[in-house]
């Protein structure tokens, strides 16, 4: 089967590894490419909870954190992994990867929360839990001049849903979580397959389920 990979050039090469490894062909043409933005330094001492959306947002903030928050949440495997390999433990991950997901897992009273997302990021946890927010990056959609033809088409994300909308092609595709799976059906993208979890085993397990 020949399956399109659409994450950023430089976080493509896991993904791809593991599906060829399956015995896929693999092409890898990002849709998107991640931009740091906004502080050089995040002071999060005297957060009660410092929660973290994406696995670029965990990169982003270990690099620039000062001091230690009480706790860290993570939306979704990929991202508490993320936080892992720059020696940040979760002390939770919310058991479905949306906003929703982590604000249901969520213990009551909350108190300070930092919200550490990207630019343009949904507003539901920091409206509910009355969080400041940081922004550290932006996520830069592009537009190929081609596209290959494929069996299968990865996507990761919202933005690279929306690139690949833009493109007005139609092939089946592969999605890694609901809120990835919420914007395609938005923008009309067919979805074969969601990860189950949200990171490459739920992503490499959802090409097997679309491949059947």
């Amino acid at each position: 089967m020949r399956v399109v990979v659409t994450r950023p050039r430089e976080q493509a090469a896991g993904l791809a590894r593991r599906l060829e490894e399956l015995g896929h062909e693999v092409l890898v043409e990002p849709l998107i490419e991640i931009q740091p933005t906004g502080p050089r330094e995040i002071d999060v001492a005297g957060y009660d909870w410092v929660i973290v959306t994406s696995p670029n947002g965990a990169e982003e903030l270990a690099d620039r954190m000062r001091g230690r928050p009480m706790r860290m949440a993570a939306i979704g495997p990929g991202t508490a992994a993320a936080l892992r390999r720059r020696g940040l433990e979760p002390d939770l991950i919310a058991r479905v990867s949306s906003q929703e997901g982590l604000l249901a897992d969520l213990p009551q009273p909350v108190g300070r929360v930092l919200f550490v997302a990207a630019e343009g990021a949904r507003t539901l946890l920091p409206e509910e839990l009355d969080a400041d927010v940081a922004h550290v990056y932006r996520t830069i959609e592009l537009k190929p001049e081609s596209f290959p033809d494929a069996d299968l088409v990865m996507l990761a994300s919202p933005s690279a849903v929306r690139a690949y909308a833009a493109l007005g092609r139609d092939l089946p595709t592969v999605s890694i979580g609901p809120e990835t799976t919420r914007a395609a059906r938005e923008a009309g993208v067919t979805v074969a397959a969601e990860a189950a979890s949200h990171d490459l085993d739920g992503l490499v397990q959802a090409v097997r389920q679309a491949a059947q």
